[in-house]
Parts: structure tokens; C-alpha cells; sequence
């Protein structure tokens, strides 16, 4: 029988499914911690042709299998580094004519396998003299980015759109020609930002992916999730030319999060962001389903009106030492399965457990119904053990930002901690269903071990995930447990014997398991009173937050970072872009 179009998608509009094509350009990227957020731009400035040539090798054997997958364009970065413009450093001004050289051969495989082109833009991306030369010259960056985007068009007709994004800027680890900074500040900067460059978009006819993520920073901080923000920078604006691109949820690419409203509240067309390398669980280093995840919110998007596709992440996002390739590493199953899995539900309204089915026969797997309950056992088991349950369906936000629902693991790091332990303690009530959850998905894993053989996985990962999952349960155990007094001496040892089983970085590193068991010199009880004063339940503003929190705190954090650094953990400070610009 014929496929046909999952009725998801009612519009006129072309529908639009994208999938992410830098996993490429990190061929011999040789980093213990690895940003992903884009392309390593000087590391693909010192490669020669031998490199290039991989690329292009790899890029089509990335495309020729999302396009029969159902995927009809790709994301690629960066219009940067492609742009020539007379205001930048002639030395800048050369690499990026060699950058342009090399990429349009890349253009060419994702045209010749039938994806559209996208191409990623930060607003704004500066290098010293040109932020100097608009300046002297009063040229606002607005109208440099007309100029930019015109030029740009013009010297690549292939190019179907580009993805714009306002929210976040380049990480502190980022040692580049350019530097992207945060320069749309409030809702109306945003508005009128649109209302710049959207004419060029028209009159080129290509498509502005405008993404709605933010981190927080400043007024327009909150536009992901906030409806007068929302409102304020798309209600009245109406163009084909025109896609507003959001996260699933209010936060980032995590669970336990409703589908964000703002689908709800615009007829511009929309597309659906998705993770299918999964950055908060563990970069498909071993299986973390998502195909059940999706699927409920694919069943309530059919609600919304406008809804013309999706953009799967299966590489971008994260600082992890993990580094399967989607697509290109035969140990990047569990990414691959994501991602088939989430284009034949999405496009195709195919059930979980067909989608699981076709790919294991794809694939040559083996049993497919163990596949099936491996994948189920999974899902559990990083639903409840790699999350605490009751503390993440707790909805809290503080400034501009939702809480995450998870704590004690971000990215490549396990957290455990006194300070932690008594913040959980306070959030979480049922302490015991904690502790019982932790023991079943102990049990699930040495099932998931035997189902991994009959489906003919790999047992390896499942392995590396019982290793890394036993350090979590124990993690539970020190925050949850009453009873357990030697608990500080069997974390300590298991992260010893975990260090030596495992790399550090490579096609199986290991998380770093970070304890620090002395109580905080602050008394914790003013810390708790504080921390419930600061957070709030509900997503609309309070008093406090109007003229404390947001106004007031902001001028506390920069007094703190100036006189007392050292307050500042460094992971918090050091990491992406810094916990500073939570307070901006």
C-alpha cells in the first residue's frame, strides 16, 4: 500500500522536514569535550583536500539515506562564514573565500540527493573590524544583514532558506573569525528584525526559519514559552516566505515537558524542533527512545493549525565528549533508529512499534519483537533513573527560564553532591518511590542485556549503560536513603573502578562524576527559604519577579561576579555560554 502524509499537515505551504548535516565536518576533530552547537570552523580551516573530500563523501551517504527516509532539505551552518562583505578583515575575507569554494561542492551532494538547503545564521555574528566599521560608518546591523542576505542570495541560488536564530550566542570555548552576541534584546527588536529582512526573503523567494530559543537573556528571553512575548513579535505578520521554528516544550531537549502552547497561538506556518541525539542522554552512547515520547506529541499537534514539518537534530547541540557520527558510524544506531523512527511518525502517522520493525529490518537486526521490549525497557528505565519522576513533572521557572527537569546530569557530567541532596530532599516528597524506581531499572538493565543479544545490538552499549546507570542508582541511594552510612565510600569506589573501565573520550567515553560531599558553609536553610523565594510554579510573573528578581537579582549576580568570582562554580561560569547570561 502507498504511503501517504500523515494528516498532521494541513496547509497549503510546501511542507518542510529537515534534518542536520554537520556530523561531517568533525572528522578528526580531536577535543576531550566537544562543542556541537556548530560547525568547528578553524579546524575545517586547516584540513586540505584529502578532508574536503571526506566530507563530501560523507555528506552523501548522510543524504541519499534521510532523503529515502522521508527528509526533504538539510540544515548546514553558516552564512558567516560563507558572506563575503567589504567590512571584514582581509584575512577573514580570504578564509571565507576558500570556505565558500569547498562548501558549494558540499551544496552539491545535498542538491544531487534531493535535500533543500538551509543555512544556520546567529544574529549577529561579529568579527573586531566589523563591528568597528559599523560603528564609524552608523550602519545598524540590520541593514548590514540586508546587504549581507541580498549579496548572499545572489551568490547562492541554491539555497532554499535560512534558519535564523536570536536566543543564543557562540559558548565561551568558541575561538573563531566570528563571534555571534545576543544583539535582539526585547520583543520589539525582534518585530522589527522581521520586519527588515523578511522583504529580502520575499523578493529572493527563499524561506526565514525563524527560531523562537532563547536561554533567558534579556527582554526577549522569554519568546519559546512567554505569550506576550510571542504575541508582541509575531501577531499581524503574515508571509509564505515566513517559518516559526520551536522547541517541543518550554525548556530544552528534555522530558517530562508539555507541548509548548505557542503552537497553538499563531497561523504562520510552523515547524516542530526535535533531538533525536539525544544531548542530556548520552548522545546515543546507548538507547534512549524517543519514538514514544514523539508520538504523543505529534497526536496533539494534530490540534494546531499550520504545522508544516519538523527539524531533527540528530547531531547538533551540546558540550559532551561523545562523538558518534548519525548516519556515518555503525555504532550510531540508537541516533539512526531515533531519527528513522521520528520521520515515519511524524510524516507518515507510522505507529512506534512498526517504525521499530521496519528499521530492524532495514537494518538486518535480529529478533524485532525483543528489539521492541529492549527499547521499551529503555524508555523506562532513562524516563525514571536519569530522571527523578516527581521532581521533573514539578513545573518551576525562574526569570525568564523554565527549570529543567533534570539535576544531577547535564550533559557529559553525573552530579553528586551534599548541596544537591538537600535540594532534592526539599522538592521531592515521596522518597521511597525514588528508591524502588532506581531498583527496578537496575533490574530492567540485566533484562535489556539478554534482549540486546536475541535482537543482535549492541550488548556492549547496554553494558556501558548498566555501568553508568549502577553510579545513578547509587547517586539516588546517597540523596534518597536514610540507612546507608557507607554510602559516600561506595560512590567513591565505583567512580574509581568506572574511571578505569572507560575512556575518556573516544566512540565510548564516560560521563565525569563529579562528588563533593561537605555541606555548604552558607546555613541551607536560608539557601531553601531563598531558593523557594526565587523559583515560582507559575509561568506568568509575579511582583517579586517584576522588580526583584529580574531587575534586582541582575545587579546582585554582576556585584558577585565582580568582587566574588569564586562563588561562581566554575562549571557553571566556564561552560556554553555562562550562567551569566541567565541575569542579563
Amino acid at each position: 500500500m502507498a504511503e501517504q502524509d500523515s494528516s498532521l499537515l494541513r496547509s497549503t505551504v510546501d511542507p518542510l522536514y529537515l534534518i542536520d548535516a554537520i556530523g561531517p565536518f568533525f572528522r578528526d576533530y580531536d577535543r576531550r569535550v566537544i562543542n556541537w552547537s556548530k560547525i568547528p570552523w578553524q579546524h575545517a580551516g586547516h584540513q586540505g583536500d584529502a578532508w574536503w573530500q571526506r566530507v563530501c563523501q560523507d555528506l552523501n551517504v548522510l543524504a541519499r539515506q534521510a532523503a529515502s527516509w522521508g527528509f526533504n532539505a538539510a540544515s548546514i551552518d553558516d552564512v558567516a562564514h560563507l558572506a563575503d562583505h567589504a567590512y571584514l578583515e582581509p584575512e577573514v575575507r580570504q578564509r571565507i573565500s576558500r570556505y565558500r569554494h569547498e562548501m558549494r561542492r558540499c551544496f552539491q551532494v545535498l542538491h544531487e540527493c534531493g535535500l533543500a538547503i538551509y543555512v544556520t545564521m546567529d544574529v549577529m555574528s561579529m568579527t573586531p573590524l566589523l563591528q568597528q566599521r559599523l560603528k564609524i560608518k552608523g550602519c545598524s546591523a540590520h541593514r548590514y544583514l540586508v546587504e549581507l542576505l541580498n549579496a548572499f542570495f545572489e551568490d547562492f541560488p541554491g539555497v532554499a532558506g535560512v534558519i535564523v536564530r536570536i536566543g543564543e550566542s557562540d559558548g565561551k570555548d568558541v575561538n573563531d573569525d566570528f563571534h555571534s552576541q545576543l544583539t535582539i534584546k526585547t520583543p520589539e527588536d525582534a518585530r522589527e528584525l522581521l520586519h527588515t529582512i523578511l522583504p529580502v526573503f520575499e523578493k529572493n523567494d527563499r524561506r526565514l526559519v525563524f527560531r523562537t530559543w532563547t536561554v533567558g537573556a534579556y527582554p526577549v528571553g522569554d519568546l519559546m514559552w512567554h505569550r506576550e512575548t510571542f504575541a508582541k513579535v509575531f501577531d499581524g505578520i503574515s508571509s509564505r516566505h515566513l517559518v516559526v521554528s520551536m522547541k517541543y516544550g518550554e525548556s530544552d531537549f528534555f522530558r517530562y515537558l508539555p507541548l509548548n502552547p505557542n503552537f497553538f497561538r499563531t497561523s504562520l506556518p510552523k515547524i516542530v524542533e526535535l533531538q533525536t541525539r539525544r544531548e542530556y542522554e548520552g548522545c546515543g552512547e546507548y538507547p534512549s527512545p524517543t519514538v514514544w515520547l514523539y508520538e504523543q506529541y505529534i497526536r496533539e499537534l494534530r490540534q494546531a493549525n499550520q504545522i508544516i514539518g519538523c527539524m531533527v537534530w540528530c547531531q547538533t547541540g551540546g558540550w559532551v565528549p561523545f562523538r558518534r557520527l548519525a548516519f556515518l558510524d555503525k555504532e550510531a544506531v540508537w541516533i539512526d533508529m531515533n531519527t528513522y523512527t521520528t520521520i515515519r511518525a511524524f510524516k507518515h502517522g507510522v505507529c512506534c512499534e512498526e517504525a521499530l520493525r521496519t528499521f530492524a529490518q532495514d537494518r538486518k537486526l535480529g529478533d524485532h519483537e525483543a528489539l521492541i521490549e529492549l527499547m521499551r525497557l529503555a524508555d523506562k528505565t532513562v524516563s525514571e533513573l536519569l530522571y527523578i519522576e516527581e521532581y521533573a513533572r514539578q513545573k518551576m521557572f525562574f526569570r525568564r527560564v523554565r527549570i529543567p527537569p533534570m539535576l544531577q546530569v547535564y550533559w557529559g557530567n553525573i552530579f553528586i553532591s551534599h548541596t544537591l541532596r538537600r535540594l532534592l530532599r526539599f522538592l521531592v516528597h515521596d522518597t521511597d518511590a525514588a528508591l524502588r524506581s532506581a531498583r527496578v531499572c537496575l533490574e530492567n538493565l540485566k533484562a535489556m542485556r539478554v534482549l540486546a543479544e536475541r535482537a543482535k545490538v549492541s550488548v556492549e552499549d547496554i553494558d556501558y549503560m548498566a555501568d553508568t546507570f549502577r553510579v545513578l542508582a547509587l547517586s539516588r541511594e546517597y540523596y534518597f536513603a536514610d540507612d546507608s552510612e557507607s554510602i559516600e565510600a561506595r560512590i567513591l569506589e565505583a567512580k574509581r573502578e568506572y574511571k578505569a573501565k572507560y575512556p575518556k573520550c573516544g566512540l565510548r567515553a564516560r560521563y565525569r562524576i563529579k562528588t563533593d560531599f561537605k555541606p555548604l558553609f552558607f546555613n541551607l536553610r536560608y539557601v531553601l527559604w531563598v531558593f523557594g523565594f526565587l523559583m515560582r510554579r507559575k509561568r506568568g510573573y509575579r511582583v517579586v519577579d517584576r522588580i526583584v528578581v529580574l531587575k534586582g537579582l541582575s545587579l546582585v549576580y554582576r556585584l558577585i561576579a565582580t568582587r566574588r568570582p569564586h562563588w561562581i562554580p566554575g562549571f557553571a561560569s566556564k561552560s556554553a555560554m555562562g550562567v551569566d547570561v541567565v541575569f542579563k
